[in-house]
């Protein structure tokens, strides 16, 4: 009697650990907060990717790079095209999309947000006072936050928007 009370008990502890470990895995697959940069918009655990309509540009948040046409074809770059250089990644709309090559159905996105172009009413991680974002990436140090550092709000040139580095 007394071996099937432990051997149960045993059971149920591992029962335990083993539900809690699944959903430590969850939860480091299913948030990104940390590897978000500063101009990411606010209110998502998880993204993806970022689409920018003001300029038919996605994002590649994991991997901190850039995916745009280019002659025709998807590149991936860890800067934004030289068309784009001056765009100001701190005000233009992004929309976060989680799901797989988002850019193979971009006819799809770009009508689905044509209207968000010239929107400048998000807020960003960069602005945001919660405490989950307090920790989170961003771009060479070219942002005026809590740092107190320079914001170049720029896709390409002085560091600001390369999506590269972390501090």
């Amino acid at each position: 009697m007394m071996k099937k009370l432990i051997f149960t008990a045993a059971i149920l502890i591992s029962c335990v650990f083993a539900k809690q470990a699944d959903a430590q895995v969850h939860l480091s697959v299913g948030i990104n907060i940390g590897s978000q940069p500063d101009w990411g918009p606010v209110g998502y655990d998880r993204a993806d990717y970022y689409y920018m309509p003001d300029i038919g540009v996605y994002y590649d948040v994991p991997a901190h790079q850039y995916i745009y046409l280019n002659g025709g074809v998807w590149i991936r770059r860890a800067y934004l095209p030289p068309a784009y250089r001056d765009y100001d990644l701190y005000h233009g709309y992004k929309v976060v999309i989680n799901e797989p090559r988002p850019w193979r159905r971009n006819v799809v996105y770009r009508e689905r947000y044509a209207n968000y172009r010239g929107r400048r009413d998000q807020v960003i991680i960069r602005d945001s006072h919660e405490e989950k974002y307090r920790d989170h990436w961003h771009d060479n140090g070219n942002h005026r936050g809590r740092d107190g550092h320079e914001d170049r709000g720029r896709g390409h040139g002085g560091g600001g928007g390369h999506g590269h580095g972390h501090h």
